[in-house]
């Protein structure tokens, strides 16, 4: 059984699939996913991956929704049909939870993509040590941390760097979008989560707004999250400056860019391992961003800087967080080509720092040991 419920575990998981499926055909993948999961040959229980959420407050409206998921889950772990092993992804609040369900099923639980213990409730180790079998680290920091609390743990690489392993170079993205070799191309990447959007889609326009103003002659393209939908992207879209919104293009708008405007999250370490330079942004509710600044204890919060360990790339959080702020760093970088080469120069060790491709086959191997197979 492998479980994930947002939109980068189920990429993530459907890597793992299909690894599966390679190392050991034939064998039964069923669970909780999204359409990739499902395409990569999973038996889909449960999707909850387009209602995915950020932050406490914006999650409380998902809750009975995610209960039933549990309770569904949670009896096919406890019937005569449960699975040799179960693997949770990322979305740690529910797969803790579903982990001890597993432990007192006597089914053992692989953790891929493990709860970021460094950046916040580090008190969570504890839980992971009772009911985790074995955590499978996507950072290079990770197992020393899990080792010294007593988890058993296995460094295998990010995931990402399986995923962008066909992503068309810069000169094979900007021909099948029809831009020029010298066009100026500023990507948008406002998130997979429908209040992601509402939240810093209309900083994005903003910012792009103040760029058109001062280079007319930029390109601006919006790369769409399969997890949400156009029309809601349109609402925070006016007529200027034309914003052109693609489809399942993410990885050709993200090389065929100069400059990327992103929201937080997976799609900054895809951006950086495939070199293109970024301006990073997030916002949250009030609520949401005051439990932040109460439990978060690492000075960076995109993964980029995280995983270098310093400021690489420039972050905008929260009340810094502004279509005025947002527009102020893309010009920066976008007039001074020595901060464009220092960024790519920068995240030229991002991919070094995360491990080799073939990540999924190497987890795939150390789930199927946890089954017994």
């Amino acid at each position: 059984m492998l479980v994930a419920g947002e939109a980068s575990g189920d990429l993530h998981g459907a890597a793992l699939c299909r690894a599966l499926q390679a190392a050991r055909p034939g064998c039964r993948l069923f669970g909780m996913g999204g359409a990739r999961m499902a395409s990569a040959g999973m038996e889909l229980l449960v999707d909850v991956t387009a209602a995915a959420a950020t932050g406490a407050s914006e999650a409380v409206g998902r809750v009975p929704m995610l209960y039933r998921a549990y309770r569904r889950l949670r009896a096919v772990l406890q019937g005569a049909g449960r699975p040799r092993v179960l693997v949770v992804i990322d979305f740690p609040e529910f797969n803790l939870r579903l982990a001890r369900a597993a432990r007192r099923a006597g089914v053992p639980v692989v953790y891929f993509i493990p709860p970021q213990i460094w950046a916040w409730r580090g008190g969570r180790v504890k839980t992971i040590r009772r009911r985790v079998s074995l955590v499978l680290a996507v950072f290079p920091f990770e197992p020393a941390i899990y080792r010294r609390a007593g988890v058993p743990v296995e460094f295998v690489g990010h995931p990402v760097l399986d995923a962008v392993v066909g992503a068309p170079d810069r000169a094979t993205a900007r021909r099948e979008l029809g831009l020029g070799e010298h066009a100026r191309v500023v990507g948008l990447l406002p998130g997979s989560r429908r209040e992601e959007v509402a939240r810093t889609l209309p900083l994005m326009r903003a910012a792009a707004a103040g760029l058109a103003a001062l280079h007319p002659e930029v390109h601006f393209l919006l790369a769409l999250a399969p997890t949400v939908d156009a029309a809601d992207v349109r609402r925070h879209l006016g007529a200027t400056p034309p914003i052109e919104i693609l489809s399942g293009s993410a990885y050709a708008v993200i090389r065929a860019s100069d400059l990327l405007l992103v929201t937080s999250g997976t799609a900054t370490l895809e951006a950086g391992v495939l070199g293109t330079p970024m301006v990073v942004c997030y916002r949250f509710s009030r609520f949401s961003a005051l439990m932040a600044r109460l439990l978060i204890r690492v000075p960076w919060f995109s993964l980029p800087n995280l995983t270098l360990g310093r400021a690489v790339v420039p972050e905008l959080f929260q009340a810094a967080a502004s279509g005025e702020s947002l527009g102020r760093e893309a010009q920066r970088l976008l007039e001074t080509p020595g901060a464009l080469a220092a960024q790519r120069a920068a995240l030229g060790q991002l991919a070094r720092e995360l491990g080799e491709p073939g990540v999924g086959a190497r987890a795939a191997r150390l789930v199927l040991g946890q089954a017994g197979a």
